[in-house]
């Protein structure tokens, strides 16, 4: 499988669409806001950039890729007015590999800086967009280019399936049936391309610049735990039956693994400690239930009980695990089995969903670039 060419979000606005169906990746969006505006207040306080670089790596398409831009520019505005400092101009790299829709974002953008402009103070800084394909595990921008990084729900994706989990049979991710070998294998990839990112990073943000990155995570120590890998290993389950029925072969199943490490905090805090680069100011784990219709206190969306009980019975679950999924089943197993796969899927999560919590796990890091001279003098 060549992840940087299959792995991207279902395009376009239909049914199965990333746009339609990312209101979990919108509430942690909003659940994390204000570690990242905590990192603006940060970057203003010691700096004055007259032009601010942003860099979205993993945008995606959709309303939440135009969401975090939005928060971010009426931060940065919020803060310039109670400092009595200039608005800077902004300059927005939306990153994701090639396969995303990019075409999507910039149909909609002239929409969006209409918007932007009821929200923030008059005179306030222009935006320059500039849209950025290509693998967030190499280098993206020139040197000492970027003030401000921000990620969400990408990075815990890998650049490639990890080497030597062949025998990771019956199963499609790490799971609690999965042999040591496999667990091993992933958490060494994730090493490997959490230390590349972050020596990229590097090289890209200017001393003093910060970066936010969320990625889908786990509080426990064993990365095999129910808490990341359960939403994995039910597809499996739906995958399973199908082979039992012949509809897909066994060697087809055995062959096929997802690319994603969901890392613990302390997994993060040390390739972060280690690359050296960087000094964490902020590290917290936060939850959120598996049905994007069920209400929480950010009060982000409001459904009567018949509604939330018909739109959470795994309905919702499979359609944003479809939007997200979708494309490397379609590379590895063919387009003819997508839909019975997910109404298997939904059905199994349903049924999960009614005896037991379900919920995502967030692992939110703030860290802010050190200076070179200065770590040496250390």
């Amino acid at each position: 499988m060549d992840v940087a060419q299959v792995l991207h979000m279902n395009g376009g606005k239909g049914e199965n669409s990333y746009a339609n169906n990312s209101l979990i990746q919108k509430k942690v969006i909003a659940m994390t806001k204000p570690i990242m505006e905590e990192a603006l207040t940060n970057l203003y306080s010691s700096t004055s950039p007259s032009k601010l670089a942003i860099a979205d790596l993993g945008c995606s398409s959709g309303p939440n890729t135009f969401l975090v831009t939005s928060e971010i520019i009426e931060v940065v505005d919020r803060i310039c007015r109670n400092l009595n400092k200039e608005y800077p101009e902004y300059q927005v790299f939306l990153n994701d590999l090639p396969g995303n829709d990019f075409n999507a974002i910039f149909r909609s953008l002239p929409s969006f800086l209409e918007t932007l402009k009821t929200r923030i103070q008059p005179g306030g800084g222009k935006c320059f967009f500039t849209g950025v394909p290509g693998s967030f595990y190499s280098r993206l921008f020139p040197t000492n280019s970027l003030n401000f990084v921000y990620s969400s729900y990408s990075l815990m994706w890998l650049s490639q399936v990890p080497e030597g989990v062949e025998n990771n049979k019956g199963n499609i991710y790490m799971a609690c049936t999965s042999p040591p070998n496999v667990l091993k294998a992933y958490y060494e990839q994730f090493q490997r391309d959490f230390t590349t990112f972050l020596e990229c990073r590097s090289e890209e943000l200017v001393v003093g610049g910060h970066m936010v990155l969320t990625l889908l995570g786990r509080r426990s120590s064993n990365p095999a735990d129910k808490e990341c890998c359960y939403i994995w290993e039910l597809m499996a389950l739906a995958l399973n039956e199908m082979v039992d029925e012949g509809i897909i072969e066994e060697e087809k199943l055995d062959s096929f693994n997802i690319p994603q490490y969901t890392p613990s905090p302390d997994e993060v805090r040390l390739e972060v400690t280690k690359g050296g680069s960087f000094k964490i100011d902020r590290l917290e784990v936060s939850k959120v239930n598996w049905n994007p219709y069920n209400t929480d206190k950010l009060g982000l969306i409001i459904l009567n009980p018949s509604e939330v009980r018909k739109l959470g019975d795994g309905y919702g679950v499979a359609k944003y695990m479809r939007a997200v999924a979708e494309p490397l089943l379609v590379s590895h197993f063919g387009e003819q089995i997508i839909d019975e796969v997910f109404i298997r899927y939904q059905k199994i999560v349903a049924d999960r969903m009614a005896k037991e919590e379900t919920e995502f796990v967030n692992v939110t890091v703030s860290m802010t670039k050190r200076d070179y001279m200065m770590i040496k003098l250390a």
